[in-house]
């Protein structure tokens, strides 16, 4: 996946919060009827030409969101904690953390795997010849997230950057172990049949 640039203030580009695009975007300040300035400034999508406003510094229509949105590639059974998550991590990033948890949870069984305990299933994974990198970034996900549902040496809440951080690995696994093979997949079957014959005799030898 190509750079995701979350919303900033005063910021000329970035990813629109509504559709996603990497695009221009043009600031206003709203005035109260009899043409005094406020706190309250709005961005608009040169793209989508929605609107999101912020109230000095922070976006609060619609929630703020720092954070990449899903991989289009990500399981449709997996979307919607990925995106309540996603909805509340700039106000609770243990919520979000624990959401995301959930979300690996379902994602174990997209990669099929029995999904009752990650733990078990990440080392299932890893006895099937899965990456080393493949790996960590699931077992970040994991402990980050256990961290989030029971106590333990990591304050989610002290450093939010740590729960922004899940979403960006979430998308690194599905682009690794769902979309590179479907592409790969794709390019091999436009092969000529009898390339694909000779290369199925090979290995059957």
């Amino acid at each position: 996946m190509s750079a995701y640039y979350p919303p900033r203030f005063k910021e000329s580009k970035f990813h629109c919060i509504y559709c996603g695009v990497f695009a221009n975007q043009g600031w206003g300040q709203l005035t109260l009827t009899n043409g005094n300035m406020t706190d309250f400034r709005y961005s608009r999508c040169a793209h989508c030409e929605k609107s999101s406003y912020w109230y000095k510094e922070l976006m609060i229509v619609p929630s703020e969101a720092p954070v990449p949105p899903h991989h289009p590639d990500f399981p449709p059974a997996c979307i919607n904690e990925y995106n309540e998550a996603r909805d509340i991590v700039a106000r609770s990033p243990r919520a979000a953390a624990a959401l995301l948890r959930l979300c690996v949870q379902k994602l174990m069984i997209e990669l099929g795997e029995k999904g009752k305990s990650i733990n078990d299933d990440i080392g299932s994974l890893v006895a099937k010849g899965l990456p080393p990198e493949v790996q960590q970034a699931l077992d970040y996900c994991r402990v980050i997230g256990n961290n989030a549902v029971h106590p333990g040496e990591i304050e989610l809440s002290d450093k939010p950057e740590i729960t922004f951080s899940l979403f960006e690995m979430l998308n690194f696994i599905v682009e690794d172990r769902i979309s590179r093979p479907k592409r790969i997949a794709t390019l091999y079957k436009i092969l000529p049949e009898g390339a694909l014959q000779a290369v199925t005799n090979r290995d059957n030898k």
